[in-house]
């Protein structure tokens, strides 16, 4: 086999002149051009991942806002809550408050009511007892109206502190002696002797007449008033029946 050098050295040069031309004008821009391409995907990933990060850090945001207005609705709910609560027993408190008032007041009218019934069931009482009195008394002999009375007046005297009754019924300041009707001479006697005894000194008495005491003797002072007439006992009746009544209520 003979082997053509110059043909085979040929070929290599021609080889050679291809492997640079390529080299130089297909290889180099293709590598070029496909490290731009790299370098641009590469841009893109990279936004995609800043895009996908900033994506995924408003969704965080967003879920952490949501977060935030619920809580914060649900403490509003709360308090609203809270202030219903506590507005509807304010408004409970102040009911049962009211209501208390008025039974409170319905019994004060209620009690006023009784009281006043019973002072007027007395007043009648009262009056009626005393018409009776008055018609029993029609009956008596007029002396019965004062005799009757004088030592039980003398006796009510005699309970006064002793210095009062040494201040009473001398002439600066006379007694003044009230009954039913004006007294007959020997009644004035038996009454000065009386009421002397009960002092302990002569006394200084001014008479009166008042029908209303009905029947007995009150004696009045500046500073001391002693009664035995029927008028007192009536009144410590009407008194006394009223008290039962107030009592009962």
């Amino acid at each position: 086999m003979h082997i053509d050098w110059w043909t085979l050295g040929l070929q290599a040069v021609n080889a050679l002149v291809l492997v640079w031309l390529l080299a130089h004008f297909l290889f180099t821009p293709i590598v070029k051009i496909v490290g731009e391409r790299q370098q641009a995907a590469a841009a893109l990933l990279a936004d995609a991942e800043a895009a996908r990060r900033a994506a995924l850090d408003a969704r965080q945001q967003a879920e952490a806002d949501a977060a935030r207005v619920a809580q914060q609705r649900g403490k509003a709910l709360d308090e609203a809550a809270a202030e219903a609560g506590a507005l509807k027993t304010s408004l409970i408190a102040a009911a049962h408050a009211e209501a208390e008032r008025l039974r409170a007041a319905a019994n004060a009218e209620i009690a006023a009511a009784r009281r006043d019934a019973a002072q007027a069931d007395a007043r009648r009482a009262s009056l009626f007892a005393l018409e009776v009195a008055a018609r029993l008394l029609e009956r008596l002999p007029p002396e019965a109206r004062v005799a009757g009375f004088i030592d039980g007046l003398a006796a009510e005297l005699a309970k006064l502190p002793g210095d009062l009754r040494a201040s009473l019924g001398h002439a600066g300041a006379p007694l003044r002696l009230v009954a039913a009707r004006a007294l007959s001479t020997v009644e004035q006697d038996d009454c000065q002797r009386a009421i002397s005894k009960a002092l302990g000194h002569e006394a200084v008495l001014s008479l009166g007449v008042d029908p209303a005491v009905l029947a007995g003797l009150e004696l009045e002072a500046p500073h001391a008033i002693v009664r035995n007439s029927l008028r007192t006992d009536l009144s410590l009746l009407q008194a006394e029946l009223l008290g039962r009544e107030v009592s009962h209520d």
